[in-house]
């Protein structure tokens, strides 16, 4: 199917000069999401998922229905102060200083086998800083998942030790 059909490029977005790759067209669609859905699942294939961890703020689009479909856990990655209980963090480079994602300490247990999920790989650095925060609690990265990847911003290459797939390229 052409799921880049369903991607709305919007324009100066957030700030001038960026392109915006809009996935609510593919959400609003049930059909669509259901098929986009199955083919994230496709990339999985048969590998045993424990935790399937989704990214603030549109990784938890796709990572609870992965999570159900794996009869995993789902756990959510949220940038500093949202989550409410005991947490652990890690620091990631914006193109203008930093920013802090945290993930609850209990959230995965050592050597469960975990599905990272985001909607768009860009640079890399926010799914860098996922994998670390997963590595740090003992999980076993099974494999990162995207919706889209851009590969002109050469995000993969922060992530090439670990078996990396996505469902669009830009």
């Amino acid at each position: 199917m052409d799921f880049k059909s369903y991607i709305r490029d919007v324009k100066d977005f957030p700030k001038e000069g960026i392109i915006f790759k809009d996935i609510t067209p593919l959400l609003k669609d049930k059909g669509t999401l259901q098929r986009a859905t199955q083919a994230l699942l496709h990339l999985v294939g048969n590998q045993q998922i424990d935790k399937v961890v989704g990214m603030e703020s549109r990784g938890f689009f796709f990572a609870p229905l992965l999570a159900s479909h794996l009869e995993a856990g789902f756990v959510p990655v949220r940038k500093s102060g949202k989550l409410p209980y005991q947490t652990m963090s890690e620091t990631y480079a914006l193109e203008y200083g930093e920013d802090r994602l945290e993930i609850h300490v209990d959230a995965i247990a050592e050597g469960e086998r975990v599905l990272i999920h985001d909607d768009v790989l860009a640079t890399g650095g926010t799914a860098e800083a996922v994998c670390k925060l997963v590595e740090r609690l003992g999980g076993q990265i099974v494999q990162c998942n995207f919706l889209i990847e851009l590969d002109f911003l050469n995000g993969a290459e922060k992530l090439k030790k670990y078996n990396l797939h996505s469902l669009m390229h830009y």
